[in-house]
Formats: structure tokens, C-alpha cells, sequence
């Protein structure tokens, strides 16, 4: 029996716009991964330093929501984080059901360390396309993940 069997075509894997996006995103994902490795840093915990320095989000729930994963996920990488002593987690000072993330020092120092790799990293890619490319990727990206939600992990 093969996949064919009951199918008047085949799947074509190479011309599925998930193939070539999952391709495109894991390449842009590991390189960066190996810069930060350099920094004791996953891409995912960058990506909650980002959340906490520059977007000012305190509450897990906000910064899943912006880092685009789960909360166990983001529980797990905050946990990692709190452990290396980058970030801290206390409980609200307005409402004490909440937990409350903020940056210490060496959060910052290292996330400012990591910053030229993944300039470069971003560079890169951006190299790849012009600015009208880079604009219009972003778009139909955009485009294809509006209104679903983000996968777990």
C-alpha cells in the first residue's frame, strides 16, 4: 500500500508553503542558537529578556503571549533564567495571584553581550532579500498566522 492508494495525487512535500517556512525558520533559528550558546543563552530566553528589557512585560501570561509560546514553555525557560540568575520572579505587588518578572543586572549585561549576534544573525538573512522582499515575506507571514494561535513549546 502506498500513500498514493485512494489519492488521484501526491502530497509534494517540496511544494507545501509549510515545508519551505518550517526549512526557513529552523535555519535562521539554529544559527542564532549557536551564537548564544556562546552566551549561556537559548533562543527562547533571548527572546524573554527582549520581553522583560525592552517591551517592559512583567506577567508570564504577557510574555508567552509575546515570545509566542506556551506557558509551560515560558515557565520552564523563566525557570532556567531565574536559575542562571538573569531574571527574578516575585510575587505581585498589586495582585498577589500574579508572579512578577523583572531583569537583574547581569540579565541586562548579558543580553547586551548577545545583542551583535543576533544583529548579525538577522543581517544575515536580511542580506538574502531587498527591502521590498523583506517587507512583503513579513506580510504574508503575517498573512498566514493571523488569527491562529502559537504551537506549544
Amino acid at each position: 500500500m502506498t500513500i498514493m492508494d485512494g489519492h488521484s495525487k501526491k502530497y509534494g512535500l517540496h511544494d507545501s508553503i509549510g515545508y519551505h517556512a518550517t526549512l526557513a525558520a529552523r535555519l535562521v533559528e539554529r544559527r542564532v542558537e549557536d551564537g548564544l550558546r556562546n552566551f549561556g543563552l537559548t533562543r527562547i530566553g533571548w527572546c524573554i529578556l527582549l520581553a522583560v528589557a525592552e517591551e517592559g512585560l512583567k506577567n508570564p501570561s504577557d510574555i508567552a503571549a509575546f515570545v509566542g509560546i506556551d506557558r509551560t514553555a515560558t515557565s520552564r525557560a523563566l525557570r532556567a533564567l531565574e536559575n542562571e540568575g538573569l531574571i527574578s520572579r516575585a510575587i505581585g505587588r498589586e495582585d498577589r495571584r500574579m508572579t512578577e518578572v523583572t531583569m537583574t543586572q547581569a540579565g541586562y549585561d548579558r543580553m547586551i553581550q548577545a545583542v551583535p549576534v543576533c544583529s548579525e544573525n538577522m543581517d544575515h538573512f536580511n542580506a538574502k532579500l531587498t527591502a521590498a522582499e523583506q517587507q512583503e515575506l513579513k506580510r504574508l507571514l503575517g498573512k498566514l498566522s493571523a488569527g491562529e494561535t502559537a504551537p506549544a513549546g
